[in-house]
């Protein structure tokens, strides 16, 4: 089935939730790419590169119009005032110019607010990195797209080869000049229509509700107190919080590992698991070895991940994902009963009833006052970690004449301890932790740690004969 031409203009609930959090520096949600290019690619050919993507896909020249009051969602909008100088910027990167230098200027972007007047992305280039590579940062809010659909959405920036031949550029988006006060305005023009069409919704409900009562009580009750009871485990606590991770601020520090993507692929197929389980279980080992190490063991910990909802039919914009809590069962020692474990609490959590009910209440949620929107949220956030499995290419890319050779994701911590993103790219596997300071204090000591989890489930994978020789060590987690 073929996409729709583009995303629908009216912003999504959840969306519009990810939208206002920009402006509280606990539950901003800004998300960031790290590629590290193996050459500086050039800049005129840069901008032509990301000129045609911003007219393939329009949410990379759209801005997001709130009403002055809330008569109406918030809509989508051509940026008449759209100027590509501004979301894409140059620097040249300080000494010493390694993978450490970039990660830290990424930190300081992401840790940004975005200009909530403009579409809501930044690019960087990092020049003059050491060996002469470069880097792109690329800065968006998660009110643009989820992960999944931010790799459908800059699959546009991308070529299968160095030096393509150029094709026409596309027709320019026709601009849309709408403000607040004009969406305000259509709302309440609409209330009365909206208002009887609520109105003729809930009777309709109530009825079909005393129907059902009338024709099967039981079934009908049941379902109720199932569902309540379902709402309960999806929204509550699976596992106690760690007493090392409990500490909340406002620094940040990203940390990376390199994993062969075969290596991952082989040790997750060695324990009958997925791959997704297989770095489940080697983030749960790292998280154990680290309260280990600290002398504060725990048996498991609350992790929530992401489900996506999202189907071949849907855009790439917006976000179309619920959350799952899980207990990480982080005191198993043996890996494949660790990944059997996480398997087996994915399936089930991702079968609740009410696996979906934060979508079904962020309609509600999005249009309150701000206080009692971080109050929401902090009440709703008991997880430790929060752990995501992006896909990627695994075939080799390149943008503007410069090849792809590492992609790190970066997400947003809204009151968890540490994000987690798994992506590939070109045969590797690249894990990124961003991790609350107050949280995780010891840095030399995770990142010792992130790399032993690895390499535990990394050894359950066949040892490759051709790669058998003294010295060799693919099986191993890279940290960077």
């Amino acid at each position: 089935m073929s996409k729709p031409a583009g995303p629908s203009p009216q912003m999504g609930a959840l969306d519009h939730l990810m939208h206002r959090g920009e402006a509280n520096p606990r539950t901003r949600s800004g998300v960031l790419l790290v590629e590290i290019l193996d050459r500086t690619p050039d800049w005129t050919r840069l901008l032509d590169t990301f000129e045609r993507a911003s007219r393939v896909v329009p949410r990379l020249r759209q801005k997001a119009v709130v009403p002055s009051l809330p008569t109406a969602s918030p809509r989508w909008v051509i940026d008449p005032d759209f100027d590509l100088r501004y979301h894409l910027r140059r620097v040249r990167a300080p000494e010493p110019g390694d993978l450490r230098t970039v990660l830290d200027m990424a930190e300081v972007i992401v840790s940004s607010p975005l200009d909530v007047g403009r579409p809501l992305w930044t690019v960087t280039l990092v020049e003059d990195l050491a060996g002469g590579e470069a880097a792109l940062l690329s800065h968006f809010s998660h009110a643009v797209t989820d992960g999944v659909g931010g790799v459908e959405m800059f699959m546009h920036l991308y070529d299968n080869e160095r030096n393509p031949a150029l094709q026409p550029m596309p027709p320019l988006p026709v601009p849309e000049d709408l403000t607040p006060t004009d969406l305000t305005r259509s709302g309440i023009y609409r209330l009365p229509e909206n208002l009887i069409g609520g109105v003729v919704g809930a009777v309709a409900g109530a009825t079909r509700i005393a129907a059902n009562l009338v024709r099967d009580p039981i079934s009908t009750v049941g379902g109720a107190v199932d569902y309540a009871r379902s709402s309960t485990r999806v929204l509550g606590p699976p596992a106690e919080q760690s007493p090392l991770l409990r500490r909340r601020g406002l620094s940040r520090r990203i940390e990376v590992l390199d994993v062969p993507l075969n290596r991952l692929r082989k040790a997750a197929k060695a324990g009958q698991a997925s791959m997704n389980d297989a770095y489940l279980a080697s983030l749960c080992a790292a998280l154990r070895i680290y309260h280990e190490e600290l002398g504060v063991p725990v048996l498991a910990l609350p992790m929530a991940i992401p489900v996506s909802l999202r189907t071949a039919a849907d855009p790439s914009g917006g976000n179309q994902f619920t959350g799952v809590m899980l207990s990480a069962p982080i005191s198993v020692t043996d890996p494949v009963e660790r990944m059997a474990n996480l398997r087996k609490q994915v399936r089930t959590r991702r079968d609740e009833p009410a696996a979906t009910l934060i979508n079904s209440i962020a309609p509600v949620v999005s249009f309150l006052p701000q206080p009692i929107v971080d109050a929401v949220s902090e009440s709703v956030t008991s997880a430790d970690v929060q752990a995501s499995n992006v896909p990627g290419q695994v075939e080799d890319t390149y943008i503007a004449g410069a090849k792809v050779k590492r992609l790190y994701g970066v997400g947003p911590v809204p009151g968890v301890a540490m994000m987690v993103v798994l992506t590939t790219r070109s045969g590797i596997c690249t894990v990124t932790v961003r991790y609350d300071t107050d949280s995780v204090t010891d840095q030399d000591l995770f990142a010792k740690c992130l790399r032993a989890g690895f390499d535990e489930v990394l050894a359950l994978a066949p040892d490759d004969p051709q790669k058998a020789d003294a010295g060799s060590d693919d099986s191993k987690a890279v940290a960077r």
